[in-house]
């Protein structure tokens, strides 16, 4: 089995087209065709379903892209290993971040490293803290900064950046914005505002709603923050979000009380990154920067508070 041979599976089955894989491999359609051909018959088994117009994964396809990609992944990371050793950082940065993580600035964060290691190509996703959980354990990302989802296994390790309460954010006219600290059964049958359930927040919150036993509705569905604000500023729900959220300019304008009664439910973000075998030398980088610049690890997560 060769790696020119995984690197065309894997083109292939990201792409879900022959053609356009090999354009993006800039090798010819019919020397790729033969490449998964090759590898078909070594494994013995059909990797792929072709129809005229995509081809999916059969479900030796499947188990193959899982280690075709960590092998990969761990390609690169022997490359750059050695030209670490040789003084010079290069290769490529794949990094995935949740929206408005607590704990560190992503964007003055790649700055700094840009401007230590200007010969790093540096790649950003952003997306929820399960599909980024996933992209790292699968050796697709070098690293992630979002939301502790799961304890640490053998594919997926985390360093703790932060961590802090829930709240409630609700419109200053809403019969809660009088009150004080807010309990999930003072706020059953709510209209609740909040993020998509593969987002850390929303799966946290999700958590302590069903540690409580209480059902709740979230009727507007969003995938950024600045949305999350907007609605309930208008007055069209309530959100619970972690509490630097209720600290941005957007929200001056709205009530926050403290969300208790969830037990040691906090909202904890976290650097995910592969086993230290397999950690690229940029995501080492990466992460002592990130020690630098805060002064080392991240202290616990701070337990609910209660104004």
């Amino acid at each position: 089995m060769e790696l020119r041979h995984l690197q065309h599976f894997v083109a292939v089955a990201e792409d879900q087209h022959f053609t356009r894989a090999a354009e993006r491999l800039m090798v010819s359609q019919s020397g790729l065709s033969a490449s998964i051909r090759a590898l078909e018959r070594e494994l013995q088994a059909p990797l792929f379903v072709r129809t005229t117009r995509r081809v999916t994964l059969t479900e030796a396809g499947r188990a193959l892209l899982g280690e075709a990609e960590r092998i990969l992944a761990q390609v690169r990371s022997a490359h750059e290993a050695v030209a670490a050793v040789q003084g010079v950082l290069r290769g490529t940065l794949s990094l995935g971040a949740e929206q408005c993580i607590a704990g560190v600035c992503v964007a003055q964060l790649l700055a700094a490293f840009r401007r230590l290691h200007p010969d790093v190509e540096i790649r950003l996703r952003q997306a929820g803290s399960g599909a980024l959980a996933e992209e790292v354990a699968a050796g697709r990302l070098d690293l992630a900064f979002a939301v502790r989802m799961q304890p640490d296994n053998d594919q997926l390790r985390t360093v703790s950046l932060a961590g802090e309460p829930m709240t409630v954010l609700c419109h200053p006219a809403h019969r809660l914005a009088a009150g004080g600290p807010v309990t999930p059964e003072e706020v059953c049958g709510e209209s609740f505002v909040d993020f998509h359930p593969d987002w850390g927040p929303r799966r946290i919150t999700d958590a302590a709603f069903a540690a409580a036993g209480v059902e709740r509705t979230v009727a507007l569905e969003v995938n950024d923050v600045h949305s999350l604000l907007e609605l309930v500023q208008e007055g069209l729900g309530i959100a619970v979000v972690p509490r630097h959220f209720s600290l941005k300019p957007e929200a001056s304008a709205l009530t926050s009380h403290a969300l208790k009664g969830t037990g040691e439910m906090s909202y904890e973000t976290v650097a995910m990154l592969p086993p230290p075998d397999a950690t690229s030398p940029a995501a080492r980088a990466l992460m002592a920067l990130v020690a630098t610049e805060t002064g080392g690890l991240a202290p616990p997560p701070e337990g609910p508070q209660h104004s």
